[in-house]
């Protein structure tokens, strides 16, 4: 269950203690979209402390009208789409994934055809357009429902279902591809 922060505001509350605990909290999941959004792990980690600095400061007009993880990932989705925009930025490729293993482990085989589907899947998740990539890293990353998804994106909830069928449409598309390359 989530924290409700709003009990916390009241006049003498320690707001770093609450700014501390958001970090704690969402510190992963503030990171994990901007670099979802952005592709970049250097953009993540500035976008993470723009927003946690724009939660501390405008603590008191949160009106629990959200999820605070709604919340926050909304202050993130804005500031990373305000980085995409600036005029220094041009487009990278996704950094390799390097994994590691043990050669003893009696299972190291699955483990890492495990991890290489799931490489795969991100990797092609990763080549839609933003507008199909946030909605289904806000859906099965995330766990919002369709309903905090719309608010999040400012878009209707049937756009959110549309967006979402094309979106894995276009992922089906692109893992069969790869699998009739090799």
């Amino acid at each position: 269950m989530e924290p409700h922060y709003l009990n916390y505001l009241a006049s003498g509350y320690d707001r770093n203690e609450v700014l501390r605990d958001l970090m704690v909290t969402f510190g992963e999941d503030v990171w994990n979209f901007a670099y979802f959004l952005t592709q970049r792990a250097d953009a993540a980690d500035d976008i993470s402390q723009e927003v946690f600095l724009s939660a501390y400061n405008r603590l008191y007009s949160f009106r629990g009208e959200c999820s605070v993880k709604s919340w926050l990932l909304t202050i993130t989705r804005n500031k990373s789409l305000n980085y995409l925009k600036s005029s220094f930025i041009r487009k990278v490729t996704l950094i390799d994934t390097l994994f590691s293993y043990k050669d003893t482990s009696p299972s190291a085989e699955k483990v890492i055809f495990d991890r290489l589907e799931s490489q795969e899947l991100w990797m092609a998740v990763m080549k839609l357009p933003r507008k199909f990539r946030e909605v289904l890293i806000l859906d099965y990353h995330y766990g919002l429902a369709i309903k905090e998804i719309a608010e999040l994106l400012q878009i209707t909830e049937g756009t959110v279902k549309s967006r979402s069928f094309r979106a894995k449409k276009k992922v089906s598309v692109l893992l069969e591809n790869n699998s009739n390359e090799v």
